[in-house]
């Protein structure tokens, strides 16, 4: 498996990708962030982190308004991550289809991305007047023992899993040969079910049963996962196979039809 390392091109920006990383190390449950917390968060120098975070005050993508020794994402953060749902179309087209899955179901509905060596939560519905899972915005799944790990696996390029496994670096366990196991698992779900479940015996949590699908949207280069999720209680294997699996693919083929898409299926060697 060849893996390139886009850091040792002389194109590559260090700076800018340490900044970047200091954005990626807030959570939507942190009470703000001081310098010692994001430099243990991001691995780099607390020196380096307080110029960037000065920095990133400065333009507005930080803010310490009410605590002046603890940063939030700021206002420029905002509007940026609002330009970029804008401009995705499917993300708002997904809102009402998915918010109708989470409330026929009871399940918290989920939408994530290939975040490096992990999947990141990046919008979730909640079922009404249903106490669902803990899982926010920002959450990052791993790929081994989720069902949003296993259906991305099942749904990146080679290249792209090649990228996945190494970022990944052995995180809980991951390496190629399991991987490239769960791959083959999820892929063959995709083609005889429509969705993929993890195995439970593997699953990274155990209060937590899921079921997910990819989309492969036109405005991005990898497919996205979304995924209905429930405590194991509410949402038994039975229930994820015949009624919750289903729904959330017909849900998926839906917005393949509002986008005038076909239905995604990965056509790579696994």
């Amino acid at each position: 498996m060849k893996i390139t390392d886009d850091s040792q091109d002389r194109r590559f920006a260090t700076t800018l990708a340490r900044g970047l990383s200091v954005l990626r190390a807030f959570r939507p449950s942190d009470d703000g962030l001081g310098n010692a917390e994001i430099s243990e968060r991001t691995g780099l120098p607390k020196s380096t982190v307080s110029r960037l975070t000065f920095t990133l005050q400065s333009l507005g993508y930080l803010t310490h308004a009410r605590r002046h020794d603890r940063y939030r994402p700021g206002p420029a953060l905002l509007a940026l991550g609002n330009v970029a749902s804008a401009s995705i179309s499917f993300v708002e087209l997904s809102g009402p289809i998915m918010q109708r899955v989470a409330d026929e179901t009871g399940t918290l509905a989920l939408l994530s991305v290939r975040d490096r060596g992990r999947v990141l939560i990046t919008k979730t519905w909640r079922p009404q007047g249903v106490s669902s899972i803990w899982l926010e915005v920002g959450h990052r799944l791993p790929f081994k023992g989720s069902s949003s790990g296993h259906a991305m696996l099942a749904a990146l390029s080679e290249e792209g899993f090649a990228e996945a496994v190494a970022d990944a670096q052995g995180h809980r366990g991951l390496d190629e040969e399991n991987a490239r196991a769960a791959r083959r698992a999820a892929y063959t779900q995709l083609v005889t079910e429509g969705f993929v479940i993890a195995d439970p015996a593997v699953y990274f949590a155990e209060n937590i049963h899921a079921v997910s699908v990819p989309f492969q949207s036109r405005d991005l280069s990898e497919a996205v996962i979304f995924t209905c999720g429930a405590m194991p209680k509410d949402l038994s294997m039975e229930r994820m196979q015949t009624e919750v699996g289903p729904r959330l693919q017909a849900a998926v083929r839906e917005l393949e039809r509002l986008m005038g898409q076909g239905p995604f299926l990965t056509r790579h060697d696994i």
